[in-house]
């Protein structure tokens, strides 16, 4: 049994779960399926072909599913997905993609701060922090357990690692690597994020592992091709190591420099 408010509308196509509460002036469309225990504040926008999982909490004015801004895009039937326990804070805008290929895709356990926007065809991990006024171009992959600062700014195609913990007003071009911080405009690398690591569980050995990468490649003055090379000599390379090294070897925009 939902909980509908009745301001709200809803269209009879729409999928629905159970234990939704639908508050009141909220606008649900035709193609939307949606899990359990997912609460719509008030004036919430969920439209176009999206799927909602489970135990969502999302906030007053939200808009989410709507099409993409990409002038490119036709008005083909695109994808927007998102997972479960997630909090959608107040004015965030989620676009659904703009191509076919690929759907937008949020991830489970985001915490999304108000006025923040995600734009078509990106694709944001679980766990991952979002703080209010930061704005996503398209085609942004961010990886698990990220942190991005208020009032950042990401340009289209950027790879964010995992546990990379993004400074306020930052505006970023390249790709980040994984476990790093830093800020700016540009946005530079300052080091690892070490109380991050710490918080989530890192042993003292990861982290050194961690530390003994970073170094090579920001603190030995090679440039990148040279911080490979060095690598490819070391043995016994560890998880996040091996991570790190194979982000960087990926990476189609290159990474951002110290």
């Amino acid at each position: 049994m939902n909980e509908i408010h009745p301001t709200a509308i809803v269209s009879p196509k729409a999928e629905l779960g159970d234990h939704n509460i639908i508050g009141p002036f909220s606008i649900i469309g035709s193609q939307v399926k949606m899990g359990n225990n997912n609460n719509l504040h008030s004036s919430v926008i969920l439209d176009g072909n999206t799927v909602i999982g489970d135990g969502n909490e999302v906030f007053h004015s939200a808009v989410i599913g709507t099409d993409s801004q990409d002038l490119k895009y036709k008005g083909e039937d695109t994808r927007l997905e998102i997972g479960d326990y997630n909090r959608i804070r107040e004015f965030v805008t989620i676009n659904k993609s703009a191509t076919l290929d690929e759907p937008t895709v949020l991830g489970s356990n985001c915490l999304l701060m108000a006025y923040s926007h995600v734009a078509h065809n990106c694709s944001v991990g679980s766990n991952v922090i979002i703080a209010n006024s930061v704005n996503l171009a398209g085609h942004i992959k961010i990886e698990d357990f990220v942190t991005i600062g208020g009032a950042s700014a990401i340009s289209q195609f950027v790879r964010i690692g995992s546990y990379a913990f993004i400074g306020g007003v930052s505006g970023i071009q390249k790709d980040i690597p994984p476990y790093t911080r830093g800020i700016g405009l540009p946005y530079r690398v300052i080091g690892i994020n070490s109380v991050g690591l710490q918080r989530h569980g890192f042993s003292e050995a990861e982290r050194q592992g961690i530390k003994e990468i970073f170094k090579i490649f920001y603190l030995s003055n090679l440039n990148v091709s040279q911080a490979l090379e060095k690598i490819e000599k070391m043995n016994d390379l560890t998880v996040q190591q091996q991570y790190f090294i194979e982000f960087v070897k990926t990476s189609e925009r290159g990474i951002c420099r110290g």
